[in-house]
């Protein structure tokens, strides 16, 4: 899609920011404003055997491009849609022999079959000064790689377009960062940490949604990084990947920072208090990504125990530090099975995202969704019903109905409303059917009662 068919916006210049994008007409909650397939988009290098070049969907088994030997896609119909993009790529990985990454390869190529400059709107570009087509070192980095092969890794991550272009690509489930694609008109929409649009990647293209009520000449905003924090840390963020200093009002006026940074009230800590607990949970959250990433599960359980103990008497239930705790204690849980457990720990988490995040933020539908099926897990089957019903709900305006994760969770809701139904009936038989279908065997009950009389079983003597 072009600027010029985008009927529902207007190119404009932003205060501060340099170009944008506004609203030409009124916009709801769930509203597609404009929806875009990518300029150039790649798989990551360390997929590359596992999602398909062309829809991006992940599968175990792919077909390979019998010319190069490296794309891989679903079938025919995914193959013959991406020739048009992999023609000249595929003569140069011939050529050359060996794939640059991810960066390099998602530059559109010249004659020649090398990556060549990009689009005169390159996407996500640092903001306030929108960067234009021929600036900055990538088009002589690509084709410096693909000519002599002689790039580095510091090369390319100090280039910078490499930081800020591109718009990350997900699975067909949401559930996994897949790709990377250049997409030209999202990257006119500016940041702001409290936005009214959301972006979802869906069946090859991406969908700029309205998260609310949009009015006409509105600027339209998204969120380049996750609202969970602070805001001079936000800033701080947005600067080192992005390069402006976020002026939205979140970080201006400090919003939520409080909620973030939260303690209890009655009897209120003494900063000395809180200082020591901030600086004791930051020093445990790397003993726990540590043991994380060595798979050391139980000892992560066993940290996040100790932590929450300790945090309870100092922190609110909406400070940043315990909802880590939370969601990291809950997500081990239940990959451990201790569903009953992970339950307890994954309510308290939601109560806490809900009072922090927009009420239609993709992050909080997610999560509200993983804790539903943790409740479910553990037989808490209201708990968990509502959950899953709340996160449909926000999942169809940030998703849309079409994506596959709210098809999978309309099923979810569907199934579990039905079993909430037996359970309101019957709970003695509800329990049984659940426990013979988690144990895969069959379900066993006495026989009803029957209308003939009992046998006897003492006879007169004669």
């Amino acid at each position: 899609m072009t600027i010029g068919s985008m009927e529902n916006v207007e190119v404009f210049n932003s205060e501060g920011k340099g170009r944008g994008l506004k609203a030409t007409k009124e916009f709801w909650a769930a509203d597609v404003i404009f929806a875009e397939r990518a300029y150039a988009a790649v798989v990551f290098d360390s997929l590359v055997t596992v999602v398909c070049h062309t829809c991006f969907k992940r599968q175990e088994k792919l077909h390979r491009c019998g010319q190069c030997k490296f794309a891989h896609y679903c079938d025919r119909t995914c193959q013959k849609d991406a020739w048009l993009d992999h023609k000249k790529e595929c003569s140069a990985l011939k050529r050359h022999g060996k794939a640059p990454n991810e960066n390099i390869r998602s530059g559109p190529a010249d004659q020649e079959g090398c990556p060549g400059p990009w689009a005169a709107h390159s996407s996500h570009s640092p903001h306030p000064a929108k960067r234009e087509a021929g600036d900055g070192r990538t088009p002589q980095v690509q084709s410096q790689y693909w000519k002599k092969q002689e790039i580095t890794i510091c090369q390319i991550k100090n280039s910078p377009r490499i930081n800020c272009n591109g718009f990350t690509l997900s699975d067909q489930r949401g559930l996994q960062a897949v790709g990377v694609g250049i997409f030209p008109n999202l990257g006119l929409v500016n940041h702001d940490c409290w936005p009214n649009c959301t972006v979802i990647f869906n069946n090859g293209r991406i969908e700029l949604r309205a998260l609310g009520k949009i009015s006409e000449g509105e600027e339209l905003t998204v969120s380049y990084i996750d609202f969970l924090n602070v805001s001079e840390e936000r800033r701080q963020q947005l600067k080192q990947q992005y390069y402006f200093d976020c002026t939205c009002e979140h970080c201006q006026k400090g919003l939520k920072d409080d909620l973030f940074l939260g303690v209890k009230e009655d009897p209120k800590p003494s900063q000395e208090a809180v200082k020591e607990m901030i600086q004791f949970s930051k020093d445990t959250l790397e003993k726990i990504h540590k043991a994380r990433s060595e798979g050391l599960y139980h000892e992560v359980v066993r940290l996040c125990r100790e932590a929450l103990q300790k945090q309870e008497p100092v922190f609110a239930d909406t400070n940043l530090y315990t909802l880590r705790l939370l969601s990291v204690i809950s997500e081990v849980l239940s990959y451990l099975q201790a569903f009953d457990e992970a339950s307890h720990y994954a309510r308290r988490m939601v109560d806490g995202y809900m009072k922090l995040y927009h009420p239609n933020n993709a992050q909080l539908g997610m999560a509200v969704m993983r804790a539903g099926l943790t409740n479910w897990h553990a037989g808490h089957i209201e708990v968990g019903h509502g959950m899953i019903c709340k996160a449909y709900a926000i999942l169809l305006v940030t998703h849309g109905p079409s994506h596959p994760i709210t098809k999978d969770l309309e099923a979810m809701r569907v199934q579990t409303e039905m079993e909430l139904r037996m359970f309101r009936q019957n709970e003695f038989m509800y329990h049984k059917m659940r426990e013979a279908a988690l144990n895969n065997q069959p379900m066993q009950v006495m026989a009803e009662p029957s209308a003939e009389p009992a046998p006897a079983l003492f006879h007169k003597k004669p």
